[in-house]
């Protein structure tokens, strides 16, 4: 490997409010961000400049395989609310995406009343 993971800082954040972790969820690059998330020191849950996250993001495109992905680290505050106070379930109902409604459900941490 080239360089040493456990030094790499991946929170810095750009112009936009995005970190690393932001950024390879919104493309859906699963590999990068399991790389990532072997950073112990990552943070899971910063939000952009429109409040959100990166569980926000991938809701939103629909990309289950990395909603799991994120959901599985049982780091992820799954009630944040972006700017426009709506949180990850709220997303995946309005865009009709069943599957990842219940990956959100079956975390137990979802308040479905928010």
């Amino acid at each position: 490997m080239l360089f040493d993971i456990s030094k790499v800082d991946a929170d810095p954040k750009d112009e936009n409010g995005q970190t690393a972790l932001y950024i390879a969820a919104k493309y859906g690059h699963k590999a990068v961000i399991k790389l990532l998330l072997n950073i112990s020191k990552v943070n899971i849950n910063p939000k952009d400049r429109a409040g959100r996250t990166a569980l926000h993001i991938v809701v939103e495109k629909g990309y289950k395989a990395v909603v799991k992905l994120l959901l599985d680290t049982g780091k992820v505050d799954v009630d944040l609310k972006d700017g426009a106070r709506r949180t990850a379930l709220h997303i995946a109902a309005k865009r009709g995406y069943e599957a990842v409604v219940k990956l959100l459900l079956d975390t137990g941490k979802v308040n479905a009343n928010t």
